[in-house]
């Protein structure tokens, strides 16, 4: 699919990956809905990109609040053709830590924002996309989701995050299935350690720590790399019902 005036939406996209991305896909001549908690920031990146980009208030994990943004995007720039959904919260804790169990609400939440807000994303996106007409390609749209290699390989302390990220890609291909009768793609990412605001959050020594761990190339990665990507897999017909990692050949150790 070529980009160019297509209408996308990009979930967590006043930082880290998702404003990588909806800065990628607006420089490639989208025109992008920058969607996020943070409007205010959300705002700042949107008219820093200039042109058609919009910011609009989502939380993605609500079906009300999710279905006003995509009807708003839709008003101003169109039906979507592109969905990518990168909102989502990394909470650490063990199963049983030092003061007993996780508390339920903490598992729930991450779940509730990381899977099944992406889950909410795709639904509505996916219902308006079955109705347009196809390119000439026979695709109406294409749909990636965020997964993350915890996904495989998760470490004590990520029950939750690894949790919801092993739904987004066991997700993947059951939706790829269900549309592909409707010429809309699905396809996750699956990234290792990359420089976020999470990350940034730690102390530079444990930074280079985890940069030093990946295989090659040894440092984080680019949020730019991840935008590639995903502006890769829009463009590339061929590619639908999978979770690509991204990771530099990283496989975590358990903690």
């Amino acid at each position: 699919m070529n980009v160019t005036d297509c209408a996308a939406l990009v979930t967590g996209a006043a930082s880290g990956l998702g404003r990588a991305t909806a800065e990628a896909l607006a420089e490639a001549g989208a025109k992008v809905a920058f969607l996020d908690l943070n409007l205010e920031a959300a705002r700042e990146v949107a008219a820093s990109c200039g042109g058609d980009a919009i910011a609009l208030a989502c939380d993605v994990a609500d079906a009300a609040s999710a279905e006003a943004a995509i009807d708003a995007a839709s008003e101003a720039h169109g039906p979507a053709r592109i969905l990518v959904n990168c909102a989502g919260i990394g909470t650490p804790g063990k199963i049983v830590g030092r003061d007993g169990p996780m508390a339920l609400e903490d598992f729930a939440r991450v779940i509730n924002i990381n899977l099944v807000g992406s889950f909410n994303m795709l639904r509505l996106a996916a219902a308006r996309m079955k109705n347009l007409e196809p390119f000439d390609t026979a695709e109406r749209g294409v749909i990636i989701n965020t997964a993350s290699i915890a996904a495989y390989e998760g470490q004590i302390g990520q029950a939750a995050y690894a949790s919801s990220k092993g739904g987004i890609a066991a997700l993947t291909l059951p939706a790829a299935r269900e549309f592909s009768r409707s010429g809309i793609r699905v396809l996750s990412i699956a990234p290792g350690i990359f420089g976020t605001p999470m990350l940034f959050g730690l102390s530079d020594e444990v930074q280079q720590a985890l940069g030093a761990s990946v295989p090659f190339p040894s440092r984080l990665g680019q949020p730019k790399e991840f935008a590639s990507l995903a502006l890769h897999m829009i463009s590339n017909v061929m590619m639908n019902g999978e979770v690509v990692r991204l990771d530099g050949a990283l496989r975590m150790a358990p903690l």
